[in-house]
């Protein structure tokens, strides 16, 4: 297998893995001390994964729809780009819901003693949407929480928000394009790092 193909199969299966519960096998593919900063969580891959593991047990899974992933590689570093869709069902002030939110999930990866670790991941928020499961049934949003929330992760925001998650406001987002535009200098500079040496 070469190298694009052998990252592109390491962030599906994370992937995979998480939306599956399956915790072990998730450990396979995450470096412990990876940087993970999404909308609920930030700090390092093992926490991250328990973390997960809390949110499955308290009912609020997400399944991820994945697109083609592009996948840059020089010597024992990649940076990996993926289209998601982001689904979950939830209850949001006694009405389920389905929730999706639309991102792109921006990865680095390195190898480390000769296979591939996931040792970063930021998602770049685009836009979310959120519908009664049952259709004509009333949603209820809390307008203090609607008003301050980020165009890009708006629903988000108030689906976990409701939920006790603490949710940040200065997470990437195609709202605020300045930040998107550094974070991708950011992941390529660090990919050619070596190179430049």
């Amino acid at each position: 297998m070469n190298d694009v193909t052998a990252v592109a199969q390491l962030v599906l299966h994370e992937r995979r893995a998480r939306d599956r519960g399956w915790w072990d096998l998730m450990r396979e593919f995450l470096a412990p001390d990876a940087a993970i900063r999404l909308s609920w969580f930030r700090g390092r891959g093992a926490a991250f994964i328990a973390a997960s593991q809390e949110m499955a047990a308290r009912g609020d899974a997400a399944t991820h729809i994945l697109s083609p992933a592009t996948v840059d590689v020089v010597g024992d570093r990649a940076v990996v780009e993926i289209g998601a869709a982001i689904h979950l069902r939830g209850d949001l002030h006694g009405v389920e819901v389905d929730l999706t939110s639309h991102a792109r999930l921006l990865y680095r990866a390195e190898r480390r003693g000769g296979r591939w670790l996931i040792t970063s991941l930021d998602p770049v928020y685009e836009y979310d949407s959120l519908a009664p499961s049952t259709p004509g049934t009333a949603v209820w949003l809390e307008a203090d929480v609607l008003a301050r929330a980020r165009p890009s992760y708006r629903m988000l925001t108030c689906l976990l928000s409701a939920k006790d998650y603490t949710i940040a406001d200065d997470l990437y987002g195609d709202d605020r394009p300045e930040p998107v535009r550094q974070l991708y200098r950011t992941l390529f500079d660090w990919l050619r790092a070596d190179t430049k040496k």
